[in-house]
């Protein structure tokens, strides 16, 4: 029986109420995967929200005749590519190799960049039909949704930057791959809370 073998098993038999504090890492991982769970409680009361006034439009424009399933298409295929390009950064981390978290990081930064672009260029868009947030109780849940998406893709950018910069003046020391580690859960959920967008707010409208 090998020493890191031994060492677990000893852990095992040992009660939980005399075990040793737990790792940093451990600590770490268990506190973000709470936070996203928070985050998810929050969406989860804008879809809420949304699912309840989608059809209050005050007589103005409802969705189907707003919103461009073509434009929105082309945000959707941005941040799913976004989505593959940060699990290759992932790998990189796995593979310590600094070239591929940098390339695949710079690849997620881009497609990231393109998709809140283009969403900044729909609300713009909207606005200019006269459908303003405050139009209706529709409109303003629909904003609210959304933008609240955008501005958690726009974190998640000015983390992925201050993360890059982490790699380069740190190295791949412990704590800077448990910040990437949680940087990808994320950018994952992420993904995962858009395609929940894109399948309720956009292919749902009428």
């Amino acid at each position: 029986m090998t020493e890191t073998t031994a060492a677990e098993h000893d852990q095992d038999t040992v009660a939980l109420s005399e075990r040793g504090p737990a790792s940093k890492d451990l600590v770490v991982r268990f506190g973000f995967w709470l936070f996203l769970l928070s985050d998810i409680v929050i969406f989860a009361a804008l879809f809420a929200a949304y699912s309840v006034l989608s059809q209050s439009t005050a007589g103005g424009p409802s969705g189907a005749a707003l919103f461009s399933r073509t434009h929105t298409f082309i945000e959707t295929t941005c941040l799913l590519l976004s989505s593959f390009t940060c699990g290759l950064m992932t790998v990189g981390v796995e593979i310590r190799s600094r070239m591929m978290i940098y390339l695949s990081g710079m690849g997620t930064f881009v497609l990231g960049t393109a998709f809140v672009v283009l969403e900044v260029m729909e609300f713009m868009d909207i606005v200019a039909k006269g459908a303003g947030r405050t139009h209706s109780a529709f409109l303003s849940a629909f904003f609210t949704l959304v933008s609240t998406h955008g501005l958690h893709v726009t974190a998640g950018l000015l983390w992925l930057v201050v993360m890059m910069a982490q790699v380069a003046t740190l190295g791949l020391r412990p704590m800077v791959i448990r910040r990437l580690f949680c940087f990808s859960l994320f950018w994952h959920a992420l993904d995962i809370v858009w395609v929940g967008v894109f399948i309720i707010v956009y292919l749902g409208a009428r």
